[in-house]
């Protein structure tokens, strides 16, 4: 199903896919997108974590640029579509609208916490998110430019957890060493490497996944949640 979430600044409203559990949820979780919009992989993540116990929200984050955006990352030329979204993509008014859908996921539970988990562009909007929200706890899978926001890593207030592609090759091992230097000893953040695995091991579907590190990722994340949600 969907649910309609009024932008913070008033600009107008956007749409989320939202996977239900079938008894009430333990908490909320907002799933933030790939370059690749709200596309059949992001509602399978939402899907399972449905099956887990939460309430899961997907907003449609290139709603400014154009609502409905769904693009193959295994279609070259969709690949190359969705780059020329994420350069157009403002970043930080993705943030308000993560906050305005944070807010709306705690009404839909009636106050409980939220969580979030982000993928490539969407890992490094869950940094930010950990950063600039109230949100509870947070998961970046193979997030990029993490090296550019080291500077706000004094706000993560609530736990946050980073998994790193080490074959990574939109995230160089320079700035994978400078996540490490910058955040291995921040007490909130906790950092998790995978040798060898590539951007985009732990999507649900298609030629980038890697089962092994993506269902021991999952699980990771699963536990964390555990933890820091219910």
């Amino acid at each position: 199903m969907t649910l309609t979430i009024e932008a913070l600044d008033g600009q107008g409203s956007f749409s989320a896919y939202v996977a239900r559990p079938t008894r009430e949820p333990r908490a909320a979780i907002v799933v933030i997108q790939e370059i690749f919009g709200v596309n059949p992989g992001i509602r399978q993540k939402c899907d399972k974590l449905a099956a887990d116990g939460y309430l899961a929200v997907a907003p449609d984050l290139f709603w400014r640029l154009q609502p409905g955006i769904e693009l193959d990352p295994d279609v070259p030329e969709q690949f190359q579509q969705a780059l020329d979204w994420m350069g157009r993509f403002d970043q930080d008014a993705g943030i308000r609208d993560i906050e305005a859908t944070i807010r709306a996921a705690r009404a839909e539970i009636g106050g409980g916490k939220v969580g979030c988990v982000g993928y490539c562009l969407g890992g490094r909007l869950a940094y930010m998110t950990a950063a600039r929200t109230d949100v509870d706890a947070s998961v970046g899978y193979y997030a990029v430019g993490i090296d550019n926001l080291l500077g706000e890593k004094h706000a993560i207030a609530h736990p946050l957890l980073l998994h790193i592609a080490g074959a990574d090759h939109f995230v160089s091992p320079e700035v994978q060493r400078k996540m490490h230097e910058g955040l291995d000893a921040h007490p909130k953040v906790t950092l998790v490497d995978y040798p060898g695995e590539d951007h985009g091991f732990a999507t649900e579907m298609g030629k980038r996944r890697s089962p092994d590190s993506a269902v021991r990722a999952d699980a990771v994340t699963r536990q964390f949640f555990a933890d820091n949600l219910g």
